[in-house]
């Protein structure tokens, strides 16, 4: 039998742990949780923080696996590639894998190989905004160079605001620096990818909904895009000029961009499946292409099956709800009713305070749907948001 590492037990691991044991491997996971969702479907379990680099490869070293991922998050990344390295497995660089980590080393390396940006400058003290910021252009957006899941970033709407927005980004910053950058405006999609032995391979384009300014958190995601086919095109070759630039050759990659009035910019790109269900629901239920297993069939060598077997839609929505504590929650059945609805799943419970979206994980609940199309799948998702009531006592 054989044996795969997953880097991570969390829920976002969840999908490549239950799949790679249906497909019949051994499953060693890892996690700084004792507790994590992950371990119970796993064979075994070590625990190790999934950004412990040495950590990570001491367990590798002494279980031998035939491959190891991870899915979902980034920094683990440089986990998994110093380990596949060591241990002559197919995964990606440690170069490769710094540069899809660290928003700095990105965005100067898209630069390098004239891949579309924004205009940026990445300050590592507070003492460099004097040297900048008549430099900067309003509104602009900053945003930690080591974080994901919209943590610390933000928009800035003029000069008055540039110290607090930068010691609010900073405070989300594992290395202290950040990126302050251009407001793009435009449609936000993102580009689910699989590279087999170098070669660039588009599973699917997806449209995103996002609070908006200030914070920029994720609301939305649905397949496939209804760009028009030039506008598609053009982001398609873009996200594979930035995968080529940053060095990925095996594996996943998850490429967000922004289509301007001067056309399609880089957000950034994860050398990894797409969070947010995307790659795990969104993408099987589009395309029939199984995206986890075409993961782990790549992480031991083998190349997997990813021509699509229909062209469907597929959407998810985030619930918003006012901020307070929840007192209530109904109508999650009769949301499960509706035709096309393929999950509906609630993260706060009663007595639970919501405060407000600042980053992914202060979302409430979501809602997936299976359609024909990309807006017949988001009308379900919206008619299903309809029937579920959330009652919160309100702030004063």
């Amino acid at each position: 039998m054989k044996k795969i590492l997953i880097i991570g037990s969390s829920t976002l691991q969840l999908p490549a742990i239950i799949r790679a044991k249906e497909l019949g491997y051994s499953v060693t996971t890892i996690d700084y949780n004792p507790n994590a969702i992950g371990i119970k479907y796993a064979d075994s379990y070590f625990n190790v923080s999934t950004i412990d680099i040495e950590g990570v490869l001491k367990v590798a070293k002494q279980i031998k696996p035939d491959g190891i991922m991870t899915l979902g998050t980034d920094m683990p990344v440089r986990s998994l590639a110093v380990a596949t390295s060591e241990l002559g497995l197919p995964g990606i660089s440690l170069d490769a894998a710094i540069k899809s980590t660290d928003k700095g080393e990105m965005i100067k390396t898209f630069e390098k190989h004239n891949v579309e940006t924004p205009w940026f400058h990445i300050i590592n003290e507070k003492k460099e905004l004097d040297d900048i910021s008549k430099k900067l252009k309003y509104p602009c957006i900053i945003k930690p160079t080591d974080n994901s899941g919209s943590r610390g970033v933000i928009l800035v709407n003029k000069k008055e605001e540039l110290i607090e927005s930068y010691l609010y980004s900073k405070k989300h910053s594992r290395n202290g620096a950040v990126i302050i950058e251009e407001f793009m405006i435009g449609k936000e999609v993102s580009v689910e990818i699989m590279i087999i032995d170098g070669q660039p391979n588009i599973l699917a384009v997806t449209d995103k909904l996002t609070t908006g300014a200030p914070y920029f958190v994720e609301m939305g995601h649905s397949q496939q895009s209804q760009l028009n086919r030039e506008q598609i095109e053009q982001i398609k070759n873009l996200s594979i000029k930035a995968v080529g630039a940053v060095g990925i050759k095996n594996g996943p990659a998850h490429v967000e961009i922004i289509l301007t009035p001067e056309g399609p910019k880089m957000v950034e790109l994860g050398a990894r499946m797409g969070g947010d269900f995307i790659t795990t629901h969104l993408v099987p239920l589009s395309t029939g292409i199984d995206m986890v297993e075409a993961t782990i069939r790549t992480c031991i060598g083998e190349n997997p099956k990813i021509k699509p077997k229909f062209n469907n839609g597929s959407a998810i929505l985030y619930l918003d709800i006012p901020n307070g504590t929840i007192k209530s929650i109904d109508g999650i059945e009769a949301a499960r009713e509706i035709n096309g609805i393929r999950q509906v799943t609630i993260l706060k419970t009663i007595g639970d305070t919501v405060e407000g979206i600042k980053s992914s994980s202060d979302r409430v609940g979501f809602v997936i749907a299976q359609s024909d199309n990309a807006e017949k799948a988001i009308n379900i998702c919206k008619e299903a948001i309809n029937r579920i009531n959330i009652k919160v006592d309100k702030v004063r």
